[in-house]
């Protein structure tokens, strides 16, 4: 899976914070969803734009963004 067909990062949609393509949904918003207790279902009914292929890709951004040591900042 290459998340780079589904995550964008555009000066002109939201500060450039990654979103789903060709949606408004922040790739924060959705793994907030998911902290929160949502399933994928839920998160598909809720929003309709969304496939299951960006869902992963949402993952697979997570993932990549977390080997390069981005997201460890003063963890504990």
């Amino acid at each position: 899976m290459n998340w780079k067909d589904h995550i964008v990062s555009d000066n002109k949609v939201l500060l450039e914070n990654p979103t789903v393509k060709g949606t408004r949904l922040l790739v924060e918003h959705i793994v907030g969803l998911l902290a929160e207790g949502w399933d994928e279902q839920q998160i598909l009914e809720n929003y309709p734009r969304l496939s299951k292929e960006s869902l992963r890709a949402v993952f697979s951004y997570v993932q990549d963004c977390m080997k390069d040591g981005v997201l460890y900042t003063n963890i504990q």
